[in-house]
C-alpha cells in the first residue's frame, strides 16, 4: 500500500513578504503626502514673498514717479540765508514763551493770510550794563510770502521756515530767515514800518553775457520797470524777466525807495551776469534771462535729478516684472547677475539689489 502524504498546513496570517510590501506603501503614502504639504508651504511662501517684494517696488515707483513728475526739491522751501543775533536768552525763560508764540501764530495766521505783523510781551528794557535786553522784554515780527505764491503754498513755506528758524538760530533775541516763497523775521526792538535797506544777501549765475547788447537794453528796461513797485511787481522784456517785493510793513514811498537800491545793486554787484538776486532788510529784487517766469537760472542740478529719478523708475519697474515671472532660483541669479556686472555698487542701482 501506498503511504499518505502528510498535509501541508497554512495558517491565515500574511506572510512576511506581502506584510513587509504594505508597510512600505503606507510609509511612502505617508511621506509623499508629507512632502506635497510641505511643497505647498513653499509655493504659498514663495509667492507672499514675491507679493511683498512687488509691493515694496510699487511704492518705490510711486515715491520716485511722484518727486519726478512734481520737482524736487519745492522751490518755495529753498534756503536762501539766515541772521541771527549774537545775543542769546536763557533756555525756559519768559522771552522763549514769547518766540514760540510768536512762531504758532505765525504757522497759524498763514493759512489766511500771506503777510501779518505781530507784536507779543509786555515791553522792556537793557540790562544795566546795557548789552542785553531783559527776558521778559516785547517781540516783535513778521511773516510774508512770496507775491505769487497760493495761500496753501505760502502756508506750507512759513511753516518750513518755523521749524528752522530755531535751528538755524538757537536762543537768539533777533532772527531772519529767508526762504525762496517766504521770510519772517523777529527783534527784541520794534522794526516795524521802519525803512532799513542794509544789505543782507545777493546772488549771481555763473554764466555771463557781456557782449550782448540786446540782453543789456531788455534787462534794463525790466529794471526800470520794477523800480516802480509799491507792493509786488512782475516784469519782462523779451527773454529777460524778474520781480520785486517789499515788506508789507513799508509805505508805498518807502517801498519805491528801497527798490530802486535793490535794483542799483542788481547791477553794481553782479555786472553782466545773466542771472542775479539782492535781498536787502525790508525788500528784494532779481532779474533773469529765461523764457519761463518761475524757472531758475540754474536749472542743470534738477535737469540731472530728473534723468536720474527716470532711470531708476525704468529700472524699478523693469525688476517689478522679473519678480512676478521668476522663481526664487532665478532671481538669486538675477542678483549674481547684477554684481557680476557691477551694477550693484552704482549709486543709480544699489538699492535695486537691496530690495531683491
Amino acid at each position: 500500500m501506498t503511504k499518505k502524504q502528510p498535509l501541508l498546513l497554512f495558517s491565515h496570517h500574511h506572510s512576511p513578504s506581502k506584510h513587509k510590501t504594505k508597510t512600505e506603501e503606507r510609509k511612502a503614502k505617508l511621506l509623499k503626502k508629507k512632502t506635497r504639504k510641505k511643497m505647498l508651504r513653499s509655493l504659498q511662501l514663495h509667492s507672499t514673498h514675491k507679493t511683498i517684494l512687488v509691493l515694496r517696488l510699487l511704492c518705490l515707483l510711486f515715491l520716485l514717479s511722484s518727486l519726478s513728475s512734481h520737482g524736487y526739491p519745492v522751490k518755495a522751501h529753498i534756503f536762501i540765508y539766515a541772521g541771527c543775533s549774537q545775543e542769546k536768552y536763557q533756555p525756559n525763560s519768559p522771552f522763549e514763551a514769547n518766540v514760540n508764540s510768536f512762531l504758532a501764530s505765525l504757522a497759524s495766521s498763514s493759512s489766511q493770510v500771506s503777510y501779518n505783523s505781530l507784536a507779543i510781551g509786555n515791553g522792556s528794557s537793557p540790562q544795566a550794563d546795557g548789552s542785553s535786553p531783559q527776558a521778559d522784554g516785547s517781540i516783535y515780527g513778521l511773516f510774508q510770502c512770496r507775491g505769487d505764491l497760493k495761500i496753501l503754498d505760502c502756508s506750507q513755506c512759513i511753516q518750513s521756515a518755523v521749524t528752522q528758524i530755531g535751528l538755524v538760530c538757537p536762543y537768539s533775541y533777533g532772527a531772519s530767515l529767508q526762504l525762496e516763497g517766504c521770510y519772517i523775521r523777529y527783534e527784541h526792538a520794534d522794526f516795524l514800518g521802519k525803512l532799513d535797506t542794509s544789505l543782507r544777501h545777493t546772488k549771481c549765475s555763473k554764466s555771463s553775457v557781456s557782449s550782448d547788447v540786446d540782453f543789456f537794453r531788455r534787462r534794463d528796461d525790466v529794471l526800470a520797470d520794477l523800480q516802480g513797485t509799491t507792493g509786488f511787481r512782475v516784469s519782462s522784456s523779451g527773454l529777460v524777466e524778474g520781480f520785486a517785493q517789499c515788506l508789507g510793513d513799508l509805505n508805498p514811498t518807502d517801498c519805491s525807495s528801497c527798490v530802486a537800491d535793490a535794483v542799483g545793486k542788481l547791477k553794481t554787484v553782479c555786472g553782466s551776469a545773466s542771472a542775479s538776486d539782492v535781498y536787502l532788510a525790508q525788500c528784494y529784487a532779481r532779474y533773469w534771462a529765461s523764457g519761463y517766469y518761475d524757472s531758475s537760472s540754474d536749472s542743470t542740478s534738477e535737469d540731472q535729478v530728473g534723468k536720474t529719478v527716470a532711470i531708476i523708475v525704468g529700472v524699478l519697474a523693469g525688476v517689478a516684472v522679473l519678480i512676478v515671472l521668476l522663481s526664487v532660483k532665478e532671481i538669486e541669479d538675477v542678483i549674481g547677475f547684477f554684481s557680476a556686472i557691477g551694477c550693484c555698487h552704482c549709486p543709480r542701482f544699489a538699492d535695486v539689489c537691496t530690495l531683491l
